[in-house]
């Protein structure tokens, strides 16, 4: 009975699982790949984190990889995945909170809660 039932599904609960394993690290690495957009370039040089185009190049073909990992062109046991989320999550994890501290430390010296001291 159990054979007769796996011949209709043409994945199974390993290959749902990877899939969704792929779908999450997507979606990290295009997290990743738009918030360096959205940061300010002067941003990435005075933290010392490299310069914005980089992490841009880096994160972009990240965010390429995963894909490819979701629509299955890569295969589970490639490397480039796996390389793609630990680039994002470096990025997530060490650049982005100083990238995003000199963004409020230039504008929290001068503010108040309520305005300019």
């Amino acid at each position: 009975m159990i054979a007769v039932l796996g011949s209709f599904s043409s994945y199974s609960v390993l290959d749902y699982f990877f899939l969704a394993l792929a779908v999450v690290a997507f979606v990290v690495e295009a997290w990743a790949f738009i918030d360096a957009i959205t940061r300010p370039t002067q941003a990435f040089v005075a933290t010392g984190k490299q310069t914005k185009p980089l992490w841009l190049i880096i994160l972009g073909v990240a965010a390429v990889v995963g894909l490819g990992g979701v629509l299955g062109k890569l295969g589970i046991i490639s490397i480039l995945p796996v390389a793609a989320f630990v680039a994002a999550a470096i990025y997530l994890a060490d650049v982005r909170p100083k990238v995003k501290e000199f963004g409020r430390g230039r504008t929290g010296s001068s503010q108040g809660p309520y305005g300019p001291w």
